[in-house]
């Protein structure tokens, strides 16, 4: 029987092309996971190393490998960090500053910084912290004498204390202080004989030669208009030309005949001229 012979009646006979055909070849089924393949692709070409042009030093192979697991003499990094040591009040050298703080609130944030000291723990970084003053005898309209605390510096502190970011940190923290006093704003240490003569006025010796050094309050100066109140030149105004704190006595020039005389008397036998 010939090939015609053989095609059923209705069946179309197509010609395939040179090309179709060719493409139709060309897929191949995979048996393993069905996926087809192009037999066409061009295959992979592996480049040897003297193909990237590379000299014979520049290449590395496993026997050179430097971080291979054989090298037992490799360092721990931790053998080239330095450890952070810790900063003992001990290692540190303890000075004197006078902090500027808000004037008539000396004693409140004194307190304040002593407190704030003791709840962080630095005890340790820390001295004596207190407002410089001195005593001073003060009379009353009477004329009775007591004694009390005069600020040497109003609006500043002393504080005794090593210098480190953290304790520099509590202090500035502290509400009230506003910076320690010193050059461009850099902490500058007391010398030893301010702080002496600090220390000397506000903690003086007790005795009665000390009592008799105590110095006398009085709220004038060389130079005030006052009038006496009382005693033999009463009513009488002059210029003070003297103050004595030592004994709390002043000296007032009073025109009597028509020429100023020296006059000296207690400092509550007179009032400021207003």
């Amino acid at each position: 029987m010939s090939d015609e012979e053989s095609l059923p009646e209705d069946a179309e006979t197509t010609p395939v092309d040179g090309a179709e055909q060719s493409a139709a070849e060309v897929q191949v089924v995979d048996d393993a996971d069905g996926s087809s393949e192009d037999a066409s692709a061009k295959p992979e070409v592996e480049l040897s190393p003297e193909d990237l042009e590379f000299s014979a030093d520049e290449i590395i192979t496993d026997e050179d490998d430097e971080w291979g697991d054989d090298d037992e003499d490799a360092s721990p990094i931790e053998e080239f960090v330095e450890p952070v040591k810790e900063v003992k009040a001990s290692d540190l050298e303890m000075n004197w500053y006078i902090l500027k703080v808000q004037v008539n609130r000396e004693k409140g944030i004194c307190e304040t910084l002593k407190r704030s000291v003791r709840v962080a723990g630095m005890q340790d970084f820390f001295g004596d912290i207190l407002v410089p003053t001195e005593d001073v005898r003060e009379f009353n309209k009477a004329g009775k004498p007591k004694i009390t605390k005069r600020k040497l510096y109003p609006g500043y502190i002393v504080v005794n204390m090593a210098i480190t970011d953290e304790s520099w940190f509590l202090v500035r923290d502290t509400s009230g202080i506003g910076d320690f006093a010193g050059a461009a704003g850099r902490p500058s240490p007391l010398s030893q004989e301010e702080i002496d003569r600090i220390i000397a006025a506000a903690r003086p010796p007790k005795g009665e030669d000390v009592e008799d050094q105590i110095k006398t309050t009085i709220p004038f100066k060389v130079g005030d208009r006052v009038r006496v109140k009382e005693g033999y030149f009463q009513n009488y105004e002059g210029d003070i030309s003297a103050v004595d704190e030592r004994n709390g006595r002043i000296e007032v020039l009073i025109n009597i005949f028509g020429r100023p005389n020296p006059v000296d008397m207690e400092h509550w036998h007179v009032e400021m001229v207003k």
